[in-house]
């Protein structure tokens, strides 16, 4: 079983930052792609961003050239600095991992089997 533990989430006002952490344990496999998705009530999940094993980010055009991914192997830490955030940034915000596909990691949610609890991001203008 694998457990993903999301934190740093809050409110800010737009133009802040902010970085989420995604700390994995349990039964981990080591080329598990890692990804960060949002989700707005009524609204489908969208993919932010996600990193191979190896390092290979997809960041989604939306937040591209604001928001980094990032993985810490040695703390077993997903994370992601989230900068210039602005009230379209405001979502639950999950972290996600799952197998990768042809070693590309998709920002498509059916692709990941494990799941966080997600955690809030509201940006205030």
């Amino acid at each position: 079983q694998v457990q993903l533990v999301e934190s740093g989430g809050g409110s800010v006002q737009a133009g802040g930052s902010l970085r989420l952490s995604c700390v994995h344990s349990g039964d981990w496999n080591p080329k598990y792609c890692m990804g960060w998705f949002r989700q707005v009530p009524g609204n489908e999940r969208e993919g932010v961003a996600t990193i191979t094993s190896d390092g290979r980010e997809d960041v989604g055009p939306s937040v591209k050239g604001r928001f980094t991914i990032s993985l810490e192997d040695a703390k077993n830490t997903l994370y992601l600095q989230m900068n210039n955030l602005t009230t379209e940034d405001t979502a639950m915000y999950y972290c996600a991992a799952g197998l990768s596909f042809g070693g590309y990691c998709y920002r498509l949610s059916p692709n990941y089997r494990h799941w966080g609890q997600g955690t809030q991001v509201t940006v205030s203008s």
